[in-house]
C-alpha cells in the first residue's frame, strides 16, 4: 500500500473550477486497478491550498494513473489556468 500527498495552490477566484475538475478526476479513479481511496482536503490557514490523499495497492499504479491520458489533459489545463504554482508530491509507503 502507498498513500500520495499531492499540494496544490489555486488562483484566486478558481477554487470552485478546481473542485469541479478534482472530483471528476476522483471518479474516474475509482474505477482504475490499484486505487483505494482518494480525499481532498482544503487549508483552513491558506484557503486556496489544497491537499489530495489516494491510496494505492503499488506505486506502480499510481505511477500508471500519473502516465495516464486523462491525468495528463487535467495536468496541463491546470497549469495553465487554475494553478497558483507548480504542485507537490509526496509519497508514503507502508
Amino acid at each position: 500500500m502507498v498513500t500520495i500527498g499531492m499540494n496544490y495552490d489555486v488562483i484566486e477566484g478558481k477554487d470552485e473550477i478546481f473542485t469541479n475538475a478534482v472530483a471528476g478526476v476522483i471518479a474516474s479513479m475509482e474505477s482504475m486497478d490499484g486505487h483505494s481511496n482518494t480525499r481532498l482536503f482544503r487549508d483552513v490557514v491558506k484557503p486556496r491550498s489544497y491537499l489530495i490523499v489516494s491510496d494505492w495497492d503499488s506505486k506502480d499504479a499510481f505511477d500508471g494513473f500519473m502516465a495516464s491520458e486523462a491525468f495528463q489533459k487535467v495536468k496541463n489545463w491546470g497549469k495553465e489556468q487554475i494553478l497558483a504554482g507548480r504542485p507537490s508530491h509526496t509519497i508514503y509507503q507502508r
